[in-house]
């Protein structure tokens, strides 16, 4: 008996010694040695097999050697969750001397950015900025507009007609120049900003895109007035190494029409993605109103003049923000729009 003893208290040095600081080790012995089937438990259920003289010593020893396992083990879990305890709070400690960090927040987008920016310059240069519906008729749209019936822009494959009427989200934001003049008397110096759609998707075209069109009706305006704002709007917006064109084109609601192209500020006109390798990218279409346009909404074209023009807000983010592909802005991928924090 004494030997087992002996052997049962080195074995439960050891142990003790090897479970350390852990608590779930600390536990673990005390199972190993005072458990129900621990190793000293069993020792006591051999004393029936003891001759009654020897009985009470060795029961004595257990006894003895069963409270000093007690202490040991209650010292080694009170050790051990002190340790827990300290790992904890240094854990969960805090450094008041680190410097702050900054939460991430989030910026206005890249388009949004771009339009504020346009209609800063434009009511500086005089314009009033005015709104209108996106879901449109045709009168507004395209008759007003003096678009024939069979002009290609009416066609299904290029506008969202709304099933079982005759409305349709606007393909441009010109309706809302028609709603103007309908409303007010010349002089009119207006822009019109908003969202437009159309059937087309590629790296410089989206099926949602953002416009912004100026319209200035007076008595006396001339192509040159056309010309002059223009210019004078992209050298505000982009600086003075900016430069612009105009080409002959074609619009049914203007009359001479041309095309407009500023300098690729992605390139800077050496020739890339963004301007198909020509060094210049087309923003929109311009001109002189059509007589017929004015008569549409009740100007006497005999006494009144005036120009329009438009253009997408989107590829002018592109230019603004170095962008070669316009499916960028809507992509929402953070990545890209982290860059321009405002």
């Amino acid at each position: 008996m004494r030997e087992a003893l002996s052997a049962i208290e080195r074995s439960f040095r050891e142990a003790l010694t090897a479970a350390g600081r852990d608590s779930a080790a600390v536990e673990a012995v005390r199972l190993r040695f005072l458990g129900r089937k621990g190793e000293l438990t069993a020792l006591v259920k051999q004393l029936g097999g003891l001759s009654p003289a020897e009985r009470p010593a060795a029961g004595a020893s257990i006894n003895s050697l069963k409270a000093e396992i007690g202490e040991a083990l209650d010292r080694a879990a009170a050790t051990a969750a002190e340790a827990g305890r300290r790992a904890a709070l240094a854990g969960d400690r805090v450094d008041v001397t680190l410097p702050g960090r900054r939460p991430w927040t989030g910026s206005l987008h890249p388009v949004t950015q771009t339009l504020r920016e346009m209609e800063r310059i434009f009511r500086e240069l005089g314009f009033t900025v005015e709104s209108g519906p996106e879901v449109e008729d045709d009168f507004h749209n395209f008759e007003a507009l003096n678009l024939p019936p069979g002009h290609p822009a009416r066609e299904a494959t290029d506008t969202f007609y709304l099933a079982g009427s005759d409305l349709l989200l606007r393909t441009h934001t010109s309706p809302v120049q028609i709603r103007t003049m309908q409303a007010s008397p010349p002089p009119i110096r207006m822009i019109c900003t908003g969202r437009v759609y159309r059937r087309d998707l590629d790296a410089t075209h989206l099926p949602m895109f953002h416009q912004i069109e100026a319209l200035v009706v007076d008595e006396g305006i001339t192509l040159a007035d056309l010309r002059g704002t223009l210019a004078a709007v992209w050298k505000r917006f982009f600086g003075d190494t900016v430069e612009m064109r105009l080409r002959p084109g074609y619009f049914p609601f203007v009359e001479p029409g041309a095309e407009y192209d500023i300098s690729c500020q992605v390139c800077g006109g050496t020739g890339c993605r963004a301007c198909k390798g020509t060094g210049w990218l087309e923003l929109g279409g311009a001109g002189m109103v059509h007589p017929a346009v004015f008569e549409a909404v009740g100007i006497d074209p005999e006494r009144y003049t005036g120009f329009a023009f438009g253009l997408g807000i989107d590829r002018i983010a592109m230019m603004r923000f170095a962008a070669d592909d316009i499916r960028l802005l809507v992509e929402n991928d953070v990545r890209f729009l982290r860059q321009f924090p405002i």
